[in-house]
């Protein structure tokens, strides 16, 4: 871990003091924007990203986006500064109870008992936070430690990887094979596991249908794939409709199931199996029906794969391309999110975070790679803007284009100063409806009245607040223009915000 993400005080000047060259820091203004922006870089390279924060006050103020990471799964080692160990007794100013704060969302929570034990704790952190599932871990340090010796370090290797029951996954080959119509719903365990590519050759082998879960925080199969069937329901009912017609559903990398409104109904239907395969022991616990196995989620793919004979069944027929949506003044949602799908390089990762678009954007743009796609499995807002910032600094090559709404970048305004001094291929496209468009669609559908406060936006500036903290960016009114400005942003080599005014009134249904 030598790259920091932090936003610094007085009870981390004697941790910073004589930072090695060899290492980066990466400054955020706010705690929301750090944590994030290391959420994003941490899942790009696939290992834990080191935050630091200050003391109680900083703690809190990341705390949103600390219970986003966990529900990420991503691995971070959190270190924040406590006042000095000396006067701790007498609660100074900036003392806090630390490692309560960071609970319950970290997978441990620790402040060492002696000074030299603070390495050995940071290493610890390092092992729990990578071990699956995934997820932070924190580490509070008190300020006068960082000048004590160290104790000994712990220097060893941990190999995380554990390969599910196999008798149990030669029961799901056998069921795999025997099923009428099979299907596969891929997770975001899929791509955080290397399975992708796997996942894609078992569904080739079956002729199996794959879904995507509901509110996926990350793609796990090729959404241009003929055997795609595109995105779950959130509610019991209608998912439960969704996956009538297949006998055998093979739940990969994925709750069973995550939803939102409480719409009863079956979880399956009847004479639909249910395998489940999670490297989460609480999410198998929790899993209401079928067969749930613990382990590594590509290790099981790879089982499966090789031990399944190729079906014999017809491939099903892949549904209807979306219609073009039409062009119009005020720009549709619709039409803005069809502009970017053709604009995208094939490589370009997308992050996504604007709640009353969703279903549109998955409509009108499809993740063709592994690492394609990013969304806070928490729903917490924030975490868009920064987890760009930290997936450009992951892999600068790649382009990244943030899908945002207004009332989401007000967030992760902060992170913009950061993406103008550290990102590089990333574009931030904002959906500006003038309100919390999302809140407005809830209130209809469930058929309540007007006059809800707080839900207008009117008279904020994204183009202006960018360019005041060193990102550039521009507003576009209109179709023909937002093409020509997509392809100068992804053309600009650098950080550019898109401040696209979209019309007021759309979307006009909650599911687009």
């Amino acid at each position: 871990m030598t790259t920091v993400f932090g936003n610094p005080g007085s009870t981390e000047l004697p941790f910073l003091s004589g930072f090695p060259e060899d290492f980066s820091y990466v400054l955020g203004l706010h705690e929301g924007a750090v944590v994030g922006m290391a959420d994003g870089y941490a899942q790009g390279r696939g290992r834990p990203a080191l935050v630091n924060l200050h003391t109680a006050p900083g703690l809190g103020n990341a705390s949103a986006a600390i219970m986003t990471a966990y529900l990420n799964r991503t691995p971070l080692v959190i270190v924040a500064g406590q006042q000095d160990r000396r006067h701790l007794a007498a609660e100074p100013f900036l003392a806090g109870r630390l490692t309560e704060m960071a609970q319950p969302y970290v997978k441990w929570s620790s402040q060492p008992v002696r000074a030299e034990d603070v390495p050995a704790a940071i290493a610890r952190a390092y092992h729990l936070a990578a071990q699956p599932p995934a997820g932070p871990a924190f580490v509070a340090v008190p300020q006068d430690d960082w000048e004590a010796v160290a104790g000994e370090v712990p220097r060893h290797r941990v190999v995380h990887r554990a390969r599910p029951d196999e008798r149990e996954l030669e029961r799901a080959a056998r069921a795999l094979e025997a099923a009428r119509s099979p299907a596969i719903v891929a997770g975001a365990g899929v791509d955080r596991s290397g399975a992708w590519e796997d996942t894609v050759r078992l569904a080739e082998k079956l002729t199996a249908a794959a879904w995507a879960d509901p509110f996926a925080s990350r793609a796990g199969f090729p959404q241009d794939h003929p055997l795609f069937r595109g995105h779950l329901s959130p509610a019991q009912a209608a998912l439960a409709e969704e996956l009538s017609g297949h006998d055998v559903v093979l739940v990969l990398g994925a709750p069973v199931f995550r939803y939102y409104r409480y719409l009863p109904g079956p979880v399956v239907a009847e004479g639909t199996e249910l395998l489940h395969v999670t490297d989460d022991p609480e999410e198998a616990a929790r899993a209401p029906v079928g067969v749930s196995l613990v382990g590594d989620v590509a290790l099981a793919v790879r089982h499966l794969l090789g031990s399944v004979r190729p079906s014999g069944r017809p491939a099903p027929q892949p549904p209807p391309a979306p219609p073009a949506p039409r062009a119009a003044e005020p720009l549709p949602v619709d039409y803005a999110l069809y502009a970017v799908g053709r604009a995208l390089p094939e490589e370009a990762v997308v992050v996504e975070e604007t709640p009353s678009s969703k279903p549109l954007l998955h409509r009108y743009i499809r993740v063709r790679r592994p690492g394609g796609f990013y969304s806070a499995a928490s729903g917490g807002l924030g975490f868009g803007v920064s987890a760009a910032v930290g997936l450009s600094i992951a892999d600068p090559e790649r382009p990244v284009v943030c899908v945002v709404g207004d009332g989401s970048l007000a967030y992760g305004l902060q992170a913009l100063w950061s993406a103008g001094r550290y990102a590089r291929r990333v574009v931030f496209v904002v959906l500006n409806n003038r309100q919390y468009r999302v809140l407005r669609l809830l209130a209809r559908r469930d058929g309540l009245g007007g006059g809800l406060p707080g839900t207008g936006l009117e008279g904020l500036d994204p183009e202006g607040a960018a360019r005041s903290l060193g990102c550039p960016a521009e507003t576009v009114r209109g179709a023909g223009e937002l093409e020509e400005a997509l392809g100068r942003a992804l053309a600009s080599g650098g950080p550019r915000l898109l401040n696209v005014l979209v019309d007021p009134e759309s979307p006009r249904d909650m599911w687009g």
